[in-house]
């Protein structure tokens, strides 16, 4: 039973299946890594690249490796001139993957 927050038990500790709560990350973005994430990527063909091409070669038939490879090809978006995200986008679309993953998949 939870208090309306979202994998907050009643007792106010930290859900043990929220990976973020597992890991200790504190989900509060703080003032300076939010006026960071506001900064442009410049484009950079060769980071991009290298983080395109990891991707590709960590991708594997585990559902974990496609997930990784996911997120390393998302991170590669911020220096494509022609994708709009931000490291805070990306932040929390992996966190949503996370929990989604945590409840044993988007069904449940």
């Amino acid at each position: 039973m939870t208090d309306g927050e979202e994998g907050a038990p009643a007792d106010g500790e930290p859900d043990p299946a929220d990976p973020l709560a597992a890991a200790g990350v504190d989900p509060v973005v703080s003032e300076a890594v939010a006026d960071a994430a506001e900064e442009s990527f410049p484009d950079d063909d060769a980071v991009r690249s290298f983080l395109r091409e990891i991707a590709t070669d960590v991708r594997g038939e585990s559902s974990e490796s496609k997930q990784l490879s996911a997120i390393l090809y998302r991170v590669s978006d911020l220096y494509d001139p022609d994708e709009q995200t931000s490291p805070e986008e990306i932040y929390l679309n992996v966190r949503h993957i996370m929990r989604i993953k945590a409840q044993g998949g988007i069904e449940r």
